[in-house]
């Protein structure tokens, strides 16, 4: 099981959007995909149709009370996707985890129980405290969606930063799977501007496929479906299904088993 958490401290980068299509890319070439929900938010619960009246069990579950993922688990209206939703409870697990040994471990310990996924992603919240701490050292790879404007540029490097922290002090294993160029609009200078400098600092590891500025992308949480299945033949949509293929090359453990 190859666990992927996408993460960036800066709110409104794609980061939420990004999870919900390449965890469906990945569910419709038939692997088990299980997203987590890791923003108290809960938008990556919104917008994949788990309304909050339904979710009985949450990820604060597995992080406080320590219960097994399985118990924990959603179906969603996406064959081969499966969910475990967040609800508000998870916006006050960071100080409630704060006097725990483990406080940096609950969900690789939980996941490394777990079985029935080929595929985790985990949906971190903007920030870079304890919940995606708990991220970093459960995922084998991060991905990282980047807005195509200066201040996002900006916080990378205090991303980075972080990431080889926790490689040095909790996650050794931890890798970077890409940075995924996201809001890209050809019609504004400093998107490409942002998008050389990303390039020219990081190289191959910025995907090639760039994520365009598109409505419907916006308008498919608010029906409760991932973009992919709102309009697949959209923009955005074509553009996720693009990077999900260029993803899947860099995962060569999982492209071997499919």
């Amino acid at each position: 099981m190859i666990t992927i958490a996408v993460a960036n401290q800066k709110g409104g980068v794609g980061k939420t959007t990004t999870a919900i299509n390449i965890a469906t890319a990945l569910a419709a070439i038939g692997w088990k995909v299980l997203l987590v929900d890791l923003d108290p938010q809960g938008n990556a619960s919104t917008g994949i149709g788990i309304n909050a009246p339904d979710r009985t069990a949450s990820s604060y579950d597995v992080l406080l009370d320590q219960v097994p993922i399985a118990d924990c688990v959603h179906a969603t209206k996406i064959p081969g996707l499966d969910l475990i939703p967040a609800t508000v409870d998870l916006s006050g697990a960071e100080v409630e985890l704060v006097g725990e040994e483990d406080r940096a471990h609950r969900l690789r310990n939980a996941l490394a129980a777990h079985k029935g996924h080929d595929i985790v992603m985990i949906d971190c919240p903007p920030s870079l405290g304890l919940l995606t701490l708990n991220a970093l050292g459960a995922a084998n790879t991060l991905l990282v969606p980047l807005q195509c404007e200066f201040f996002a540029l900006e916080g990378l490097s205090q991303l980075l930063q972080t990431v080889e922290r926790v490689q040095q002090r909790f996650n050794p294993d931890l890798s970077i799977l890409g940075v995924a160029l996201t809001m890209f609009d050809r019609r504004n200078r400093l998107t490409d501007l942002v998008s050389d400098d990303v390039r020219s600092c990081l190289g191959n590891l910025v995907f090639e496929t760039v994520i365009p500025r598109n409505v419907r992308l916006s308008e498919a949480p608010s029906h409760g479906l991932p973009a992919l299945v709102y309009d697949h033949n959209c923009p955005g949509s074509r553009a996720y299904m693009a990077l999900a293929r260029e993803l899947i090359t860099r995962l060569p453990a999982m492209r071997k088993a499919a």
